[in-house]
């Protein structure tokens, strides 16, 4: 693929990860794939990295002493090109720095390094943000990786016993989305059965938001004992998310979400926004895992 580094392991563990972005696009284990392939017509992207800010802005825009600054959903760093940092045939360190093409939207000093390593049945990612600048910075970050539901492609009408499974028990309540993905302070029931998520495309109307959660992995299981596991290395907040008619789902862990839909603040009181001191790093974590 163009603009794409090819990671791989020595079992013959395979990802593709784009320099647009640092987006893995690809994560291949016994040459089948098991990322979300990006079809247009159901959802273009595979498993973007979200910067910095995660959800919908109020507005479209976020306020920094005063002053306005366009925003869209999920931030600017899925969209952008990232730059090489250090390679190997089983691993790749990409970064993003700020520059006037971000300060137009977000006036902040940053570094961002996202390195992907392949490894048996696995991929892993470590996140290091940085605060080069002389003032607090901002920032929330959030992976939304899909994965193919089925596992074996095809239509999802006729693939039964999928579900999510939590580590812990977590509440069965998610605050309802509303007009641009903005969060409400009303909550809708999810049916939670303990730590298992039985799966129906019917229920999902809008993203199964989970603040605050307890878990640290989620497993998301196929007929029999297959499943993906993602591990999370602090990303306190997690989504379960698909479209009603798309075969795939995908497990999102933030450590940040949407605006309230009657947040009018600046940035810095967002809820769940991040203070990153100058000078300072703040590293975070994920390791996906087939287990067969």
């Amino acid at each position: 693929m163009d603009g794409t580094i090819e990671l791989v392991s020595v079992d013959g563990t395979a990802a593709g990860i784009a320099l647009n972005g640092a987006e893995p696009v690809s994560w291949r284990v016994g040459g089948r794939e098991y990322l979300w392939n990006g079809d247009p017509a159901h959802w273009n992207r595979h498993a973007p990295w979200l910067f910095p800010v995660v959800g919908a802005s109020a507005g479209g825009v976020v306020r920094v002493e005063g002053r306005d600054y366009p925003m869209a959903q999920h931030g600017f760093a899925r969209d952008l090109p990232f730059s090489v940092v250090a390679r190997e045939d089983d691993s790749v360190t990409l970064r993003l720095a700020d520059g006037p093409e971000t300060r137009a939207h977000y006036p902040f000093a940053f570094q961002l390094d996202v390195t992907a390593r392949v490894r048996t049945a696995g991929l892993d990612f470590e996140v290091v943000v940085r605060n080069p600048g002389e003032t607090p910075m901002p920032y929330a970050l959030g992976f939304h990786p899909a994965f193919p539901w089925p596992f074996a492609g095809g239509k999802r009408a006729a693939a039964g016993g999928y579900e999510v499974q939590f580590e812990r028990p977590e509440r069965a309540f998610a605050p309802e989305v509303g007009p641009g993905g903005l969060l409400l302070r009303e909550e809708r029931p999810i049916p939670l059965a303990g730590t298992r998520l039985p799966l129906d495309p019917a229920m999902f109307t809008e993203a199964l938001v989970f603040r605050d959660a307890r878990s640290r992995w989620l497993r998301f299981s196929g007929p029999g004992d297959s499943g993906i596991l993602m591990e999370l290395d602090d990303f306190p907040h997690l989504a379960v998310w698909t479209r009603p008619t798309a075969p795939f789902l995908s497990l999102e862990c933030w450590t940040g979400y949407a605006d309230w839909a009657d947040f009018s603040g600046d940035l810095t009181a967002r809820d769940s926004q991040r203070a990153l001191a100058p000078g300072a790093e703040a590293r975070h974590g994920v390791r996906l895992s087939l287990e067969v």
